[in-house]
């Protein structure tokens, strides 16, 4: 596909095309974009990791993401004479597996209706429920014009691969705003994050919390190691191919209970492992020297993402410390900003991680579907809004009012 832009004064047009993997891409060049202040203007995250070639790649050549697992690489070029100006890293898909942004109901809604919902067009990091830039924009472009033409690009291709929508998921806040203004539909969710507040170290975060909730986590922190079990943060040439088998393990396990297949094989941790180990904490949990749980978390400039757990045993509030209390002391140690656990989980408010919004955006080749959609989006955004309200006044931070008597 090509999709022509038009050209600025005496500037050559931009030109969009998809191309099926990040092979068709300079490691150097991509990396560019999605590390460019253009890209990353509305956060204070200088590195994703997730959005680095290193990462992305690694998923197509282990298999993870490919036509036969659903996720066929379409990514977006946009170029001016030849050279790259945006990209967007765009799949094909045949199902709405592995994306943690439900639109289920709407496939099945449309479905019964007569249409067809699959395939759809997925711009996103695959199975990675992390906030991070899905528009990449080379140094020194435009935003608006480079975002412009990516949608423009998107909408072309929706149309020629027959696609019934286009989903751009856990975007930037200024994506999701450049979306709008060009017609898509926002979209609004929750996750929940810890924030560091300059605290000297985990003791230092625990003063910042009511009475109670701090003898809660000082509690389960020592009970979850009470039998025995010792904690191994791992980084860098620390990770052997043994601690990967291991977490491998750890991984297919929570996988074969939660959602029946593991989205993630084998040979794509040796890959990031090769590539990118100084961008990793891997969290193993042993007891009596046997590896029996672990967690993985990817290291950017300025927050630290949790990704996946899993164990051989369960331990009471094993969990909670392999994946959030060690992800804290992580981060504190390192000066981190913030600690990102992945979606979902409310009991993470009483662990210090506050709600904070995620953002996408979505467009629809059936204006019926579209109006319907976005009927539904306006009453889901000002629902979201309450939810995150009334999430932080369930705050274990402490007030003056939760103090007294101490």
């Amino acid at each position: 596909m090509t999709s022509p832009a038009t050209a600025t004064g005496s500037e050559p047009a931009l030109e969009v095309r998809a191309v099926p993997g990040l092979a068709r891409f300079d490691a150097a060049e991509w990396d560019a974009c999605a590390r460019s202040p253009e890209t990353l203007a509305s956060g204070d995250e200088t590195f994703n990791p997730f959005t680095s070639h290193a990462f992305l790649s690694a998923l197509e050549e282990a298999g993870c993401v490919s036509r036969r697992t659903g996720w066929l690489p379409l990514h977006l070029r946009v170029e001016r004479a030849g050279r790259l100006v945006g990209a967007a890293p765009c799949y094909l898909k045949s199902h709405s597996q592995g994306e943690y942004v439900f639109d289920h109901a709407w496939a099945d809604a449309y479905e019964r209706a007569g249409g067809s919902y699959y395939p759809k067009l997925q711009v996103s990091v695959p199975f990675t429920p992390v906030t991070g830039p899905r528009f990449l924009i080379a140094p020194g472009e435009d935003p608006d014009a480079a975002t412009a033409a990516l949608v423009a690009g998107l909408r072309a291709l929706r149309a020629e691969t027959d696609a019934s929508s286009i989903h751009v998921t856990f975007m930037q806040a200024a994506e999701s705003e450049r979306a709008a203004a060009l017609g898509m539909l926002p979209r609004l969710d929750q996750q929940f994050h810890f924030e560091n507040e300059g605290y000297a170290d985990f003791e230092a975060f625990l003063g910042e919390l009511a009475s109670r909730k701090r003898k809660a986590i000082r509690r389960e922190r020592r009970e979850a190691l009470a039998p025995g079990i010792t904690i191994e943060p791992l980084t860098g040439s620390d990770i052997t191919e043994a601690d990967w088998d291991a977490f491998y393990a750890f991984y297919r396990d929570t996988g074969a209970r939660k959602w029946g297949r593991p989205y993630l094989n084998r040979a794509f941790f040796s890959l990031i492992g090769e590539r990118m180990a100084e961008r990793i904490l891997l969290v193993i949990a042993r007891r009596e020297g046997r590896a029996i749980a672990g967690a993985i978390n990817f290291i950017g400039d300025t927050a630290l993402y949790g990704r996946n757990w899993g164990c051989l045993e369960e331990h009471p509030f094993l969990h909670f410390e392999v994946c959030y209390y060690q992800a804290i002391d992580f981060a504190l140690a390192r000066g981190l900003k913030r600690v990102e656990a992945g979606a979902q989980g409310e009991h993470k408010l009483a662990r210090g991680y506050r709600p904070v919004p995620m953002h996408s955006a979505h467009d629809f080749a059936d204006p019926g579907l579209g109006r319907a959609v976005g009927d539904y989006l306006k009453r889901e955004r000002r629902a979201v809004r309450d939810l995150i309200a009334e999430s932080g006044a369930l705050s274990p931070f402490r007030q003056t009012c939760q103090e007294t008597g101490e």
